[in-house]
């Protein structure tokens, strides 16, 4: 028998999920998650100047921005694109409590690095997952991907493959814009290989819960989350 898990609960599991698997990425220094490697471009550049402006800042920043794209496209705004920018902004704030956890983390050679990396790498897809499980809107990359795939009736972890591939290809033009031919930030072969496997490792992990859990809503929120 499946056990219940709620949906309200793998919101916030899943938001923080995310958090902390980005900030594992970023401790590891070989490349970020093609899905935020934009918005973390964006942060390295502008906190040259304002070094108040954090990693988190950024990410709402730009999935705002991402939100607008995708109400153009679609030709509609809906009342869950503005509670999507409300799972940004905690999301962004969570994320910026869990950059300073992780950069507690000892030690900077190699073994550690990559551990780093595949365990954030698996946790925000677990993240992902869970998002894709609840009637909360997620964040604007979640959302972008969902209303997409369910307008045209794509596959949606194809639709995510292509949507990581786009976002990893933007953010190395954003890279060479920012800090010169050649010089690259924060999009690395760990960008690159996350983009190949991560639409695949999210199916994967979709999977595996939707075996295992029921998932049910605890509270009767989700007319008004429409």
């Amino acid at each position: 028998m499946k056990r219940t898990f709620y949906t309200e609960a793998a919101y916030a599991a899943g938001l923080i999920a995310l958090a902390l698997g980005t900030a594992l990425m970023e401790r590891a220094d070989f490349g970020m998650s093609m899905v935020v490697a934009p918005a973390y471009l964006i942060y390295l550049k502008t906190s040259e100047c304002l070094t108040w402006f954090t990693f988190g800042m950024a990410e709402y920043c730009f999935q705002a921005f991402l939100i607008i794209v995708l109400a153009t496209v679609l030709h509609r705004f809906r009342r869950r694109y503005l509670f999507s920018f409300i799972t940004a902004f905690i999301y962004g704030n969570v994320l910026d409590v869990m950059m300073k956890a992780v950069n507690l983390i000892p030690g900077d050679s190699i073994l550690p690095r990559i551990a780093c990396y595949t365990s954030g790498l698996l946790i925000c897809a677990i993240g992902v997952s869970l998002l894709f499980n609840t009637y909360i809107p997620p964040e604007a990359y979640e959302l972008f991907v969902k209303e997409i795939s369910s307008e045209y009736g794509f596959d949606i972890s194809k639709t995510k493959t292509v949507y990581d591939c786009s976002s990893c290809f933007i953010a190395v033009l954003m890279s060479f814009i920012f800090f010169g031919l050649w010089h690259f930030e924060g999009v690395k072969w760990g960008t690159v290989l996350c983009a190949l496997v991560n639409g695949w490792l999210i199916g994967k992990c979709s999977g595996w819960l939707g075996m295992h859990f029921d998932f049910r809503d605890a509270f009767g929120f989700r007319r008004n989350s429409v």
